[in-house]
């Protein structure tokens, strides 16, 4: 039986080094790719004027296809305005659910990442729904 020295054939890794090294780079490749394919559009409520009065949101939302993981943000002032997700009756009633039962957001720049399905958005301030504060999205 013949020694294993340093040199020795037997004893290389240099094809489990290679081939852990190409795992490695197209495990990288894949992982870089799926985000890009996962990741959805972010939209800004209302665009340049952001979730306030005076803004036509039936109009803003016309001719747009939202997908699952696509995300609204809205920007507004804190002092007059809020972002409620409410049910279908609380949208078109300008109703906010009881506490702690719709989610309401208060920072002034809220990313609402969306799924499947008809969602709704009210401005939660007295008379702002009423006033056309209002969204919905239907979402594929």
């Amino acid at each position: 039986m013949a020694a294993r020295g340093r040199g020795s054939a037997a004893g290389s890794r240099a094809p489990l080094v290679a081939g852990a090294a190409f795992l490695c780079v197209a495990v990288l490749l894949l992982a870089a790719a799926i985000p890009a394919a996962e990741a959805g559009t972010t939209y800004l409520v209302g665009d340049a004027a952001g979730w306030t009065l005076n803004v036509d949101y039936g109009q803003w939302v016309a001719g747009m296809t939202f997908h699952a993981g696509d995300i609204l943000v809205f920007k507004y002032n804190t002092t007059y305005h809020d972002v409620t997700w409410v049910s279908k009756g609380g949208y078109r009633k300008c109703i906010v659910s009881p506490k702690g039962r719709a989610p309401v957001y208060h920072t002034g720049y809220d990313a609402v990442t969306l799924p499947r399905g008809t969602h709704y958005f009210i401005c939660g301030a007295p008379g702002h729904c009423t006033a056309g504060m209002k969204l919905a999205v239907t979402v594929y």
